[in-house]
């Protein structure tokens, strides 16, 4: 993406080779710029290695490895993006192009193996076995397709431009005036905004009623309507999961200037990751089904239903225990505490 005038900035050169090579618990007065440089190399490369693997397609993890690798970078350009002047091929929006094409094959990757293991684990009558059958040859159709069309923008000149661009720019970078300032100094400029735009998501009030300025959980009485709850209000929580996925990501860039506390905060908000990425996975399997199955897909894999609900319904309990603390005010203050206080980490013997 070009620059807008109003913006646009002083061409800035990369220190020097020597430096940007040094890894910053060597470096203790590195620059946003350095450390820019430095993660942006790191998930390029990641991105980027595990091609051939992909297109070889044996095993499924190396795209997901090269999804992962292509996230993390989309997340370092969107958090460096104050200090860095990117080429308009190597642009944030040309990441997300190429991440959502992997993720459809990914998707649909994840989506089959758990057929299977559903197949392999759980006691399935031979009707809804038959069914279950019909859908893996569904997926392993569309899996197909869609591995067709990310092969062709893996071929293709937009996929290179990108990849050359971005190679270039490692070797050449330029940079915003911001770039030259210690990393230490902008550390609480670039995380606090997150912490407060996570913390004001209303997603943490789903399933919360608010008294007299407190939080009270509130209880859903059966599985059964615990779907129905989510068909309302399903939306703000899965929004909450991907800014919590965002945070996450943007956070663990920089753990090696914080203390132990800050990399538990980033490990708590993998879990809550993790927890309501399950429950988005169970609406969007429902949905699946329905599509796939039909309106009364329901009646025809009662067992598979009575699964999808129980397990719901557990891990929407354990959401309920674990942002309790996330509702509480001195929780929230310290959180933010921990933004504002980055070290230096110590140098290497």
């Amino acid at each position: 993406m070009k620059t807008p005038p109003f913006v646009r900035t002083q061409t800035y050169k990369q220190p020097s080779r020597s430096r940007r090579q040094n890894p910053a618990k060597s470096q203790p007065s590195i620059s946003f710029g350095d450390y820019a440089h430095r993660a942006i190399r790191k998930h390029f490369k990641k991105s980027t290695k595990y091609e051939a693997a992909v297109l070889e397609d044996h095993d499924p993890e190396p795209l997901h490895q090269m999804r992962v690798g292509m996230r993390r970078l989309r997340t370092a350009l969107l958090i460096f993006a104050p200090a860095i002047n990117l080429p308009e091929a190597a642009s944030r929006q040309q990441i997300i192009a190429i991440a959502k094409r992997l993720g459809r094959v990914r998707d649909l990757d994840v989506m089959q193996i758990w057929f299977q293991r559903y197949l392999e684990n759980a006691a399935v009558p031979p009707a809804e076995t038959r069914q279950m059958e019909q859908i893996l040859i569904s997926l392993h159709q569309r899996r197909d397709k869609q591995f067709s069309r990310m092969q062709k923008l893996l071929a293709g000149q937009h996929y290179h431009q990108c990849v050359e661009s971005f190679q270039t720019w490692l070797h050449q970078p330029t940079y915003r005036p911001i770039a030259t300032l210690p990393i230490l100094d902008v550390l609480p400029d670039l995380l606090l905004p997150l912490i407060s735009r996570l913390l004001l998501h209303p997603g943490w009030l789903v399933g919360t009623t608010v008294e007299n300025g407190k939080c009270h959980a509130s209880v859903v009485v059966s599985p059964e309507l615990l779907g129905n709850y989510l068909e309302h209000e399903g939306a703000a929580v899965h929004d909450l999961r991907k800014q919590i996925k965002g945070v996450r990501y943007q956070t663990e860039f920089f753990v090696e200037f914080y203390d132990e506390t800050f990399r538990a905060q980033t490990r708590d908000f993998r879990d809550l990751q993790d927890i309501l990425g399950e429950i988005q996975d169970g609406i969007v399997l429902s949905e699946f089904l329905a599509g796939e199955l039909g309106d009364y897909w329901q009646n025809m894999v009662p067992t598979l239903v009575n699964y999808l609900q129980q397990q719901r319904y557990q891990l929407w309990q354990q959401w309920q225990t674990k942002k309790k603390k996330y509702l509480d005010m001195g929780f929230r203050q310290g959180l933010r505490q921990q933004m504002l206080m980055p070290t230096t980490p110590h140098s290497e013997n």
